[in-house]
């Protein structure tokens, strides 16, 4: 039988990707590939198609049968697969990391750069050649004997930690279930909830309504349910997910994991020269120092500090009008967030939802992206073979009619899927011989999911999550960069490469964009300007407290790998501890192990660049502020943004093309006008 992974064309075949090929066939692309560098070494052929460009297609070569293993491991985790995606990583790792520590092919990279054949070199073909330096640099090609030795090592320890992380918040976070016999319980739940919970112990072959960890559930329970006893257990069980409080089981505690992954991180960076890892990985953004970005995140706090203690003290005060005694806790603050929305502006999430059914969404989004950039989406489901049967696959083609991109869209929370909402890489765009090979995306969320044949029906922050992940599909999907190491995201510096996903965000706010899509879904009748023009008068409720929320959890970050020395996971609570004294402005409860969950930093690529939210906010809203000036469907401002932004991908530094977009660098005025802060 042969083995898919091995196939170097086409989509991925995820039927026939069983456990037990994955191992072999990364094996044998690796072993391949390493022959074919020394080869190229050997002939010394220091050009762009002697040297770089196959190189560039080995590399393509073993993304393309990692990707879906990766993916799979993401949205249809089993034992099995796990034990076999485990496997690989040490071989990755160590593959990477004799790839970057090569000085052979480094040499051959530096000798292109200092040659005059480097002028007559594109854009696109410089960039990859000056990224590609600079990560030789950062890989370690410098280093000697056991120095050089130990930084292999790090970097498959690094790789197994990060695994074993996220393997652990996914065990401990499917764990746990709440089985409840009488509906009383759930009293002050939509009654989409209660059908949803209703519908989870259905599928597991129980009676009642059961409760889980997945975001649709946790939320509907903290924000809605008039049992205070429920809102805790649920809050306490989400917040010590994967940690020793003994309400998930403590050998899915991520303790050791954080402390060993913080530590070899700022050894990693101390044998390269740096005084900790949060310097290191600020080589390849657009920040340019530390105390850049501990200025900038301070600045943002305080500006908004003030008007978070008035919403804190005007959220107490309304729970006592209500009867509340006593000072209000973690497991409270939704709630009564909640009723407080509802009591200033008679408006609660839950009035929306008949309004943002799945598919009426999902077709202004197609919409949305027509009007702005001249693409069409088309549903190109009988086509392909996919993980799950809710999963959906698209084509983008543009106005010529030529298919541009493709993309699966994985859209509902179910069993067995890593939290949280991502896009990430299938195929990358590559053009060589006269030929192109296009772009495909994952786009993975996890909303909620249809109750029995209805429609699904999103929140207004589903809508949001799912808008933001197109954004930075169009990101991948839509360059017209030809080398891979810099189409798409690849090259984008971390802090900006959530621009084109924020920007996406605002569409969901626009009265003409939401008249594209957000209609009743058994009436089809339009969102009604009073519902409408509530929805934007709640926008920034609590605004303030959300900007200080994501600010605790970039300075935490941030400081946290600036640690020289960190031999203990209380050292991780102790500064967490000292960031939320000096920025928070509600109590969190001791047990509180939101460490031990953040995958971000400690799985994902956001270690010491967290504050690349907010960073790229800044972007994304002064961005957004010139659709705001032209017309938010202007067809010159979007093909614009299309020419400078998604389309150059990592073509050019970040800032490049900001300036081709706005003429200028950008500002912080618009991000403070978005959020409703003034100074």
């Amino acid at each position: 039988m042969n083995n898919p992974l091995l196939e170097n064309a086409g989509l991925p075949a995820f039927s026939q990707i069983t456990p037990d090929i994955i191992q072999s066939a990364i094996e044998a692309i690796i072993a391949d590939n390493r022959q074919q560098v020394d080869r190229l070494v050997a002939n010394k052929k220091v050009s762009w198609d002697g040297l770089i460009k196959p190189i560039s297609l080995l590399e393509d070569r073993l993304s393309k049968a990692w990707s879906p293993v990766r993916h799979l491991n993401s949205v249809k985790s089993s034992d099995k697969l796990r034990e076999a995606y485990n496997a690989c990583l040490p071989l990755l790792s160590e593959h990477s990391t004799e790839m970057s520590q090569n000085y052979q092919l480094y040499q051959g990279y530096r000798t292109i750069a200092d040659s005059p054949a480097y002028a007559d070199l594109d854009t696109a073909q410089q960039k990859t050649i000056d990224d590609s330096l600079k990560h030789f640099r950062l890989g370690g090609v410098d280093l000697e004997g056991e120095d050089k030795q130990r930084y292999q090592q790090l970097q498959k320890d690094l790789s197994e930690l990060q695994s074993s992380f996220d393997n652990n918040l996914l065990d401990a976070t499917q764990s746990w279930q709440k089985l409840i016999s009488d509906a009383q319980q759930l009293k002050g739940l939509p009654e989409y909830a209660i059908a949803m919970v209703k519908q989870l112990a259905e599928q597991n072959n129980q009676s009642g309504y059961r409760l889980t960890l997945d975001m649709p559930c946790y939320i509907a329970i903290v924000t809605h349910a008039q049992c205070r006893e429920l809102r805790k257990d649920i809050y306490e069980a989400y917040t010590t997910r994967a940690s020793d409080q003994k309400i998930t089981d403590k050998k899915w505690d991520n303790a050791d994991n954080m402390q060993q992954i913080v530590a070899k991180r700022q050894e990693k960076a101390k044998l390269l020269g740096f005084d900790n890892y949060a310097e290191y990985s600020l080589e390849t953004k657009m920040a340019e120092s530390v105390k850049q970005v501990l200025d900038f995140l301070y600045d943002l706090a305080q500006r908004s500090r003030p008007a978070a203690i008035d919403e804190v003290a005007e959220r107490q005060a309304y729970a006592e009008s209500l009867g509340f005694e006593g000072e209000l806790q973690a497991w409270d603050y939704a709630y009564y967030s909640e009723k407080l929305k509802q009591h200033k502006y008679q408006f609660s999430e839950e009035d929306l939802k008949p309004y943002f059914s799945d598919d009426n969404v999902i077709g202004g989004l197609f919409e949305i992206v027509k009007i702005l950039y001249g693409v069409d989406i088309k549903s190109a489901d009988n086509k392909v073979d996919v993980w799950d049967k809710s999963v959906r696959f698209y084509q983008i083609n543009n106005s010529a009619g030529e298919m541009i991109g493709q993309f699966y869209l994985d859209l509902y929370a179910r069993e067995n899927k890593r939290g949280g909402a991502w896009m990430d890489e299938c195929i990358n765009r590559y053009h060589i011989d006269g030929k192109t090979q296009i772009p495909v995306a994952y786009l993975t969320c996890n909303l909620t999911p249809p109750i029995g044949d209805e429609a699904a029906l999103f929140t207004h922050d589903e809508v949001i999550t799912l808008f933001h992940e197109f954004g930075h599909g169009l990101h991948h999907m839509l360059t017209r960069i030809d080398v891979p190491d810099v189409a798409g995201i690849n090259g984008v510096e971390w802090d900006a490469v959530e621009l084109p996903s924020q920007f996406m965000e605002n569409f969901c706010w626009q009265k003409p964009a939401l008249e594209l899509f957000a209609r009743h879904y058994q009436t089809g009748e339009p969102l009604p300007e009073e519902l409408f023009d509530k929805m934007v008068g709640a926008k920034n409720f609590q605004g303030a407290l959300l900007m200080l929320r994501q600010i605790e959890f970039a300075l935490f970050d941030i400081r946290l790998h600036q640690q020289v020395s960190l031999t203990s996971a209380a050292q991780i609570q102790d500064i967490l501890d000292q960031v939320r004294t000096e920025i928070s402005v509600v109590k969190t409860p001791h047990n509180n192990r939101f460490q031990n969950g953040f995958s971000h930093i400690f799985a994902g690529g956001y270690a010491a660049g967290y504050y690349s939210y907010k960073w790229a906010e800044v972007l994304s809203a002064d961005v957004f502020a010139a659709f705001e000036e032209a017309g938010i469907f202007d067809a010159t401002i979007g093909r614009k943004f299309l020419h400078c932004i998604l389309e150059q991908g990592g073509s050019r530094p970040a800032m490049k093309s900001f300036q081709c977009f706005r003429g200028r660098e950008p500002n912080i005025d618009a991000l403070l006008r978005h959020s409703g802060i003034t100074t």
